[in-house]
This record gives C-alpha cells, structure tokens and sequence, in this order.
C-alpha cells in the first residue's frame, strides 16, 4: 500500500511539472499539499494566489492534467 501511495504521489508530482511553467510565466505556482483516498489538496501560489481566474485554474489546467494523468484521483481541491 505504501508503494502505491508513493507510486501516486509521483505521478501527481509530474503531472503538476507539466503545468507549472504556464503558472510560473504569469507569475503564479501550485503546491502539492496532500493526497488522501483520491483527494488531492493543492495551494495556488504568488499571483495564482489571489488570481480572480484562480477556480478556473484549478478547473481547467490542475485538475484536468492531473486527472488525465492520475486516473486513481477523484478531486482536486484549492486550499489556502
């Protein structure tokens, strides 16, 4: 079980390597925070932080990578 979480964790990981350049161009990160039964738990950071488009951030480039990627992963949720 411990493998596969580590196993998750990386794929998670570069899915999230995949899109950081596009976030870092505008001067916005994300950080990997958690991931709990399929949830992964995200900070946007710098200007993605508080970025009106932030939710469609997530949405549209986070959570859709990540989950094309990670089939194991059901939610993506922002913290702060």
């Amino acid at each position: 079980m411990e493998n596969e979480t580590i196993r998750i964790r990386q794929k998670v990981e570069e899915a999230l390597e995949q899109i950081r350049r596009f976030l870092q161009a505008d001067g916005g990160d994300v950080e990997l925070v958690d991931i709990n039964n399929g949830v992964v738990k995200v900070r946007l950071l710098g200007a993605c932080g508080g970025c009106p488009m932030a939710a469609m951030t997530l949405r549209n480039a986070v959570e859709k990578t990540i989950k094309d990627q990670v089939p194991e992963i059901t939610k993506i949720e922002a913290i702060n």
